[in-house]
């Protein structure tokens, strides 16, 4: 295992089997980096070893878990509870992975600004909500009627 990952083929990113997207993922490439590698290799190389590597590779790797790579449920602001947090201290935001080279897996940085962006006005509108609600006169009604 490479960084706590495990090699799975990727059926949901396939065009045969998932062999080079499971790949692509275990090494952090970009899928059409490591298909042109394999039907490069096939080509110009070794042609009959890469098929019979390709085909073993179908057979032996397993199939990526459905759940493998969930995000953990965002924290929920419901009026009239204040905060609630199902999970407390385990809400981690999904890591933006910025790529610097071309074949290297991961957002543009464009696109990882404009991810980062949304996040930091998700948080803003759910900190105005929390705070709106804190600030009325219903948060210090119920304040006071918990206290009797």
């Amino acid at each position: 295992m490479r960084n706590g990952k495990q090699l799975y083929r990727d059926p949901s990113n396939k065009r045969i089997a998932g062999v080079c997207a499971g790949v692509a993922d275990y090494f952090g490439l970009e899928t059409w980096l490591v298909r042109i590698l394999v039907v490069t290799g096939f080509f110009l190389l070794a042609g009959p070893f890469v098929l019979v590597a390709y085909v073993a590779a179908w057979f032996i790797l397993d199939k990526k878990p459905e759940g493998l790579e969930t995000q953990a449920p965002e924290p929920v602001f419901s009026k009239g509870k204040g905060w609630r947090n199902p999970n407390a201290g385990q809400v981690k935001s999904p890591k933006v992975e910025v790529k610097t080279k071309v074949w290297q897996a991961g957002e543009p940085p464009k696109q990882a600004f404009h991810d980062i962006k949304n996040r930091f006005a998700k948080a803003e509108t759910r900190l105005r909500k929390m705070e709106t609600y804190v600030t009325s006169r219903e948060y210090q009604l119920n304040k006071e009627i918990s206290r009797l």
